[in-house]
């Protein structure tokens, strides 16, 4: 318009317009973009993060919570059973450390020891062959419990099962021995107990409180502690909860997970780079705050929460569930829809969130989080659901993902501010040039040949930029 009421000849102004437009748009812009997210997806392989989509690449880096498993990711997944508790306060000493068979069970009247480790083994869903270990830490476990303790699994006969399932908290196995029909469950105590109808070894009722009082010392030690009844029962052609049920509560088994050393300097980093750290776990509250000291996650047991706790804020309403959310630092008990409340919480308060999983129930969270990360070692469904995939499960390498996405934060803002301002600077030359009268500053091939050698290929030169120092 400004060149026409200059009276500049048509033809001129046809290619002035074009090469001014075609100078001021950033075309090299996605090619850069793509390249910055290409070259930090790649660096992330490198440190076992494997991105799914490569937008993920940026939205990783800008985190602002991230909400992480407990078992396999700030621990080494491998639970040990260290210790056998019997409702008369009888204690055994299990050796040997993680998955190796080697080690042996210490203590005397072993026989009850034997017999716990024989329904652990029994009632599980794990294998144990050579050097394979697959299943369920836990399951594993007990696995080698059993191998320690000589447990004969071929005296009985399965007839029925019902698989562990975190909403339930606990799994059952119907076999039938000389004869007879048994039944044994293992989960966490509580639930166990409503199984029940008495305790071996000892004449108090299962209110006393006895056996409440064994888990939390063993919780606050730091040890996951896992309870196991068994009884007989009537037989039936097919088998469900309702038929458990006065079963006789035999004892409870400690497990120790060790933390991973580099997790406390990973989680050090994330606070000093402005990302809290969430730990959501089915553990016991005092086990789960006893390792989330160990981590120097939290020093106060106030920041520490369970599901019951959960469920009662989200009834009350978004803004008090969201004011407790935002108070609490470690999550125990949590079903996999409270886990997905705690998230959108999150979403809701303003917070960019990278939730880790590795279960087919973390699928909605996963995919509810602005970035789902799974465990390599996960389901094939959260594998599916994720973002990005931690191959070695490791915290630590998500810490790496983190910074390597921050980088291609920065290196996208740096392109972009380098292809607008040139292109800002060529538009308001020419249009003030014009403006106060002067004759236009370039023809068209001289804003082309500008735009050839101020965008050309420094623009991609950002990409390979490095992390500044701060």
């Amino acid at each position: 318009v400004l060149l026409i009421i200059k009276q500049v000849p048509y033809n001129e102004i046809f290619l002035s317009v074009i090469a001014l437009a075609v100078s001021a748009m950033p075309e090299g812009l996605p090619l850069a973009l793509t390249m910055a997210l290409t070259i930090a997806s790649n660096k992330m392989s490198k440190k076992n993060v494997i991105v799914r989509k490569l937008k993920s690449v940026e939205s990783l880096g800008s985190c602002t919570v991230i909400a992480s498993d407990k078992t396999g990711t700030l621990t080494v997944n491998e639970q040990t059973a260290k210790k056998i508790v019997l409702p008369n306060n009888a204690s055994y000493e299990v050796t040997g450390t993680g998955y190796e068979l080697e080690g042996e069970v210490k203590g005397e009247n072993l026989e009850y020891a034997k017999e716990i480790a024989f329904y652990g083994a029994l009632n599980n869903e794990a294998t144990v062959e050579g050097d394979k270990r697959l299943g369920d830490s836990v399951d594993i476990a007990f696995l080698v419990l059993g191998h320690k303790a000589g447990a004969d699994l071929t005296t009985v006969t399965k007839v029925g099962q019902i698989p562990y399932e975190s909403e339930n908290k606990y799994s059952a196995v119907f076999y039938e021995k000389d004869g007879e029909t048994y039944c044994t469950v293992k989960g966490s105590l509580e639930v166990i107990k409503s199984f029940c109808k008495d305790i071996n070894l000892v004449n108090e009722s299962l209110d006393s409180g006895i056996l409440e009082k064994q888990n939390e010392e063993m919780a606050s030690n730091g040890y996951r502690v896992i309870a196991l009844a068994n009884g007989k029962i009537e037989k039936a052609n097919e088998y469900n909860e309702t038929n458990i049920k006065d079963l006789t509560f035999m004892g409870m088994v400690a497990f120790i997970d060790p933390t991973r050393k580099e997790a406390v300097e990973s989680i050090k980093e994330c606070r000093s780079a402005g990302i809290k750290v969430l730990m959501i776990t089915g553990d016991h509250p005092l086990t789960a705050f006893s390792i989330a000291k160990d981590l120097e996650l939290t020093n106060t047991f106030d920041e520490v929460t369970n599901g019951e706790e959960v469920e009662e804020f989200f009834n009350k309403g978004e803004k008090e569930f969201d004011a407790f959310v935002k108070s609490k630092i470690v999550f125990t008990r949590v079903t996999p829809l409270q886990k997905l409340n705690i998230v959108e919480s999150l979403k809701r308060q303003g917070e960019f969130v990278g939730v880790t999983g590795d279960g087919v129930n973390d699928a909605p969270a996963l995919k509810s989080a602005n970035i789902g990360i799974a465990m390599g070692s996960g389901t094939d469904i959260a594998r599916e659901t994720a973002k990005m995939i931690v191959i070695d499960d490791n915290f630590k390498s998500i810490v790496a993902g983190v910074k390597e996405g921050r980088i291609a934060y920065s290196n996208i803002r740096k392109i972009s501010y380098f292809l607008l301002s040139c292109g800002l600077a060529e538009v308001l030359f020419f249009c003030l040039s014009i403006i106060f009268n002067m004759d236009m500053p370039l023809v068209a091939i001289q804003l082309l040949w500008l735009n050839v050698v101020t965008d050309g290929i420094q623009d991609f030169a950002l990409s390979f930029e490095k992390a500044e120092k701060c």
